[in-house]
């Protein structure tokens, strides 16, 4: 069976890149997706783009969601003509071994690999912990490499998108998917209450800075935003009580994780409304970790905050998974929330 959202669109999201900081090429299909569905489109100093509806009162909803994925900058080409890397978000260095990269060059794009000590040579004891350890072959000379690479380029996992049973898997669900969700949400709104701002945020992913501008500039009466979430509903976890999320069961409602505790009365509302349009949801309690909800909340004052999350397995890695219906379920309940928001609700505790 087809999915029931634009999977094309979806993949292109999650197969460009866009480090932290260098969010260039993603940003350029924010714009374009968003453009034609918003009365005014904006970008500011930090890279952060905001599509804007204009609503019928002087209220104002933000939903952001982050464009970043984590990568790497280069720090040197050895005299072999192997590049070493420093990290731009949170990897386990322990999915690096044998993976294709793409070396993001001032004039072009060089695949390269991370490949690993053959097993033959290792010690028992042996094991590569850190991103120090790791070194990028290009299988170019050290002399050509040297001229075609400098220090600071950006390097981006390569992978593609692609459906697995009910699943979509690839690199840069985190926060693509959600990004995706965003944009659906945004072509089905009209006519709106209040005015929204959909924000496409940047650098998530060293510190929620992007967000923690723009709740300064958009200053909004309250936030919605969007990120993925835990769902670590596989063997290796041992008890359920353990699991943050489930794939297959709903969109995620955030109660909290370990930057912030969302609004009573915000995540209440989105919980009744889910119930009435009958969209599968589930409850978000996330131990640790945080998402551009915290950057809202009380960064110009204090500020009512939901947060809608997509369930989505191996997070950080390069076969990052969402089950189909919840990716629905999430663009159905951002939808409604919105359409539903007349900024007369009173989220005050």
């Amino acid at each position: 069976m087809a999915f029931d959202f634009d999977f094309e669109l979806l993949r292109e999201l999650t197969e460009t890149s866009g480090a932290p900081g260098y969010e260039d090429r993603i940003r350029n299909v924010v714009r374009r997706e968003l453009e034609e569905e918003v009365d005014e489109i904006r970008t500011d100093a930090m890279g952060n783009v905001v599509g804007t509806i204009e609503g019928e009162s002087n209220y104002e909803v933000a939903v952001p969601a982050h464009m970043d994925e984590i990568g790497f900058m280069v720090t040197h080409v050895n005299e072999d003509g192997f590049l070493s890397i420093d990290s731009l978000g949170g990897w386990d260095s322990r999915i690096l071994r044998a993976q294709r990269v793409t070396v993001h060059a001032e004039d072009e794009d060089l695949t390269g690999v991370i490949g690993s000590t053959p097993p033959h040579l290792l010690d028992d004891d042996e094991d590569e912990q850190d991103v120090s350890d790791v070194y990028i072959d290009l299988g170019l000379s050290a002399e050509e490499a040297e001229s075609r690479v400098s220090v600071g380029d950006i390097v981006t996992m390569e992978q593609t998108t692609t459906r697995v049973g009910d699943h979509v898997s690839g690199k840069a669900l985190d926060d693509r998917v959600c990004l995706f969700a965003m944009l659906e949400a945004a072509k089905r709104i009209e006519n709106p209450s209040v005015t929204i701002h959909f924000c496409a945020t940047v650098q998530e992913e060293i510190g929620l800075r992007g967000a923690e501008a723009l709740g300064v500039d958009v200053d909004p009466d309250l936030a919605v935003a969007l990120d993925v979430t835990v769902a670590n509903d596989i063997p290796k976890v041992k008890y359920e009580k353990d699991y943050v999320t489930r794939l297959g069961e709903g969109t995620a409602i955030k109660l909290k994780d370990g930057s912030v505790v969302t609004s009573p009365k915000v995540h209440r509302r989105m919980r009744e409304l889910a119930a009435e349009r009958d969209i599968e949801h589930q409850l978000e309690v996330l131990p640790s970790g945080g998402t551009d909800t915290a950057g809202f909340q009380n960064t110009h004052g204090a500020k009512p905050v939901g947060a809608i999350s997509i369930p989505t397995r191996y997070l950080h890695t390069v076969t990052e998974s969402a089950h189909g219906d919840d990716i629905s379920a999430t663009i159905d309940l951002l939808t409604a929330f919105l359409e539903t928001e007349t900024g007369e609700h009173d989220y005050r505790l």
